[in-house]
This record gives C-alpha cells, structure tokens and sequence, in this order.
C-alpha cells in the first residue's frame, strides 16, 4: 500500500551544523515511523554545533551522533521534500532534481548568536521551539490520504 511508505524528507541549510540537523532530529522523534528524515548543507561546515546537540538533548532529541553532510551526498537520489531552512540555501539549491516537493520556511541561524553563554543558549532554544513548532505541524499535515 502506497501509504506504508515512508516520506523521505531532507532538511537543508548552508553549514549543516544547527537547523537542518534540528530538522532531521525532531521530525525523526514526532514523524514516527511515517518519515525517513535526512539533513545537509549547500556549504557544509564539517561539524554539528555543541549548542545545536545540548539544546536537542535539553528537549529529548539526541542529535550527538549527526555529521555535517553536503547535498551532493543525495545526489541522484530519490526525495519525497526538500525543505530548506534559510535563504541562503533556497538561493543555493533553489532546485534538487531528486526532490518530488520543495517547502521553504526561513529559521534565523542561531550560530550566529552573540553574547553570554546564556543569551547563546536562549537563542538556540528558541530556533529549536520554533523548527519543533513547525515540524509538528509538517506531521500533521503531510503524508495524509488526498
């Protein structure tokens, strides 16, 4: 039957080392057996960010095992949703020819946060609240019967 098929959905940003894998960690923990979830980077930055792995943890999702991919990783191969997180990656990868659908939703880029370690960790907490938020609502809508 059609619908016991996973989605393969891939979770896309520049660096690969914060919202993608966010992505990738909360659709795997709320899509359930639904979603084969990936992520990557147009521009990969080699390494997952400790931040992005201690605030996934803080929440239940354990990100630790992730590795920093490029796109270039997928290609030829088959993906149900290409979903890219920031503008920089649209522009990037405005098309991945392996993609059926391709979903937009620009996160501020938490990397980039700057002050105490505290006002850091705020930032990262928020990003994930808000790619968990948006997540929830992919689970929701997606895969349904048509």
């Amino acid at each position: 039957m059609m619908g016991a098929v996973k989605q393969r959905v891939l979770f896309l940003c520049t660096g690969n080392s914060c919202r993608s894998h966010m992505g990738e960690g909360w659709l795997r923990q709320l899509g359930g057996d639904r979603f084969e979830a990936l992520s990557a980077g147009a521009k990969p930055s080699g390494y997952v960010h400790p931040l992005a792995i201690k605030v996934m943890a803080e929440a239940g999702v354990d990100i630790a095992g992730h590795r920093s991919k490029d796109i270039r990783e997928f290609d030829g191969q088959s993906l149900d949703v290409l979903v890219t997180v920031c503008d920089n990656a649209r522009e990037s990868c405005p098309f991945f020819a392996g993609a059926k659908r391709t979903i937009h939703h620009s996160f501020d880029d938490p990397a980039h946060a700057t002050g105490s370690d505290e006002e850091k960790l705020a930032v990262f907490r928020r990003v994930r609240d808000e790619i968990r938020a948006w997540v929830e609502e992919f689970v929701r809508t997606s895969g349904q019967p048509q």
